[in-house]
């Protein structure tokens, strides 16, 4: 079981790609929140495999089960716990990898620390099909943050050379925010959105896969929310961000551009407007000291390729301790980074929430 405590909520998520079920216990839900149960599978339907050509053809429901926690689908203060069944797996295409480890994939370490033992059926414990149930805990997280006037949303920002339009990160809007997720290719600008998918398309045909890069703001979130140092709000965010497969890197505002500013240029100047503190740039992304600024939060994540290729690769045959040669076969995302837009945007959810009860602002 993969956990995950910051103080208030604690998330365990469980199961492999390819055992009976995957599911997951959160821990510190406020009680007495309505989780809306329509509005939650909308949201786990853009996560879910096999919805269109540019994902994995296996096709899972996703359709959570709860066991414990909810009362008439609301919290009623004890864990709670839900499943996933999975119903489409293929177990067979992955008998190969116990002994001949995947490149870029966690066939190897997996060997290592668990002494041969892992299961490597899809990927096992390992695999972004234990994002289904990160995305049940983010979901209802979503909806009781959305209750408080707290809106989080995400978009694919690139992939490869092709760049999405930038969130607004002073002026960020509700709409804004609900554009892309409304979509079925998740980006704000169409014609950007048509030349990702025919470059998605030709790494498919060509064998081969793609990383890209998802942005993800948070608006609504009142100043003062975090902590200094260990438990930041990049702090909060990170950890959970980093629990999604394929994750490589996180940049907050101006990220690794500020870097490359004078500080003249990437200090965000405060003024009033209505009464309340401002910046008129953006440049932290909502966040100073680790703690929240009340401008929107915003973030990007680096998605890598998709290790699993079917172009021939080198690797070794751990039993006979030789080099040999690897062809992947199964059922594999040319690019994994459209359907890791709405897993962002739980990480982000969980995190938040976190802060927000821990600071009694909730």
């Amino acid at each position: 079981m993969s956990s995950v405590f910051h103080g208030m909520i604690s998330v365990s998520i469980f199961g492999q790609s390819h055992s009976g079920a995957i599911g997951v216990t959160i821990d510190g839900l406020p009680a007495g929140e309505k989780v809306d149960m329509d509005e939650l599978s909308a949201f786990l339907r853009r996560r879910a495999p096999g919805r269109n050509v540019w994902s994995t053809a296996r096709s899972e429901a996703d359709s959570p089960e709860f066991l414990s926690g909810l009362v008439d689908d609301v919290t009623c203060g004890t864990p709670l716990t839900a499943v996933i069944r999975n119903t489409n797996a293929r177990s067979s295409d992955y008998a190969e990898l116990r002994d001949t480890p995947r490149p870029g994939h966690a066939d190897y370490t997996a060997h290592v620390k668990y002494g041969s033992f892992q299961d490597v059926a899809g990927g096992g414990h390992f695999s972004g099909r234990l994002t289904a149930p990160l995305c049940v805990a983010g979901g209802i997280a979503l909806q009781i943050l959305a209750q408080r006037g707290i809106r989080i949303g995400a978009h694919l920002y690139s992939v490869e050379s092709i760049f999405d339009d930038k969130y607004d990160a002073i002026g960020l809007t509700e709409k804004e925010l609900s554009e892309a997720p409304n979509k079925e290719f998740p980006v704000l600008n169409d014609n950007a959105g048509r030349a990702m998918r025919e470059r998605i398309e030709a790494a498919r045909a060509e064998g081969d896969s793609v990383g890209g890069v998802i942005e993800c703001a948070a608006i609504g979130v009142p100043a003062g929310i975090g902590d200094p140092m260990f438990d930041g709000m990049e702090n909060r965010i990170s950890h959970l961000a980093f629990s999604i497969p394929a994750v490589k890197a996180i940049e907050f505002g101006a990220g690794f551009e500020a870097a490359r500013s004078r500080g003249s240029a990437n200090n965000d100047e405060f003024f009033y407007e209505d009464g309340v503190v401002r910046t008129r740039t953006n440049n932290c992304g909502g966040i100073l000291g680790g703690i929240t600024d009340g401008m929107p939060i915003v973030f990007r994540v680096a998605v890598k390729p998709t290790p699993s290729i079917a172009l021939p690769q080198k690797s070794v045959s751990l039993s006979r301790h030789e080099d040999t040669r690897l062809e992947i076969k199964g059922r594999h995302d040319p690019c994994i980074a459209p359907r890791a837009v709405p897993c962002v945007e739980a990480a982000a959810a969980i995190a938040i929430l976190d802060a927000m009860i821990k600071d009694r602002r909730l």
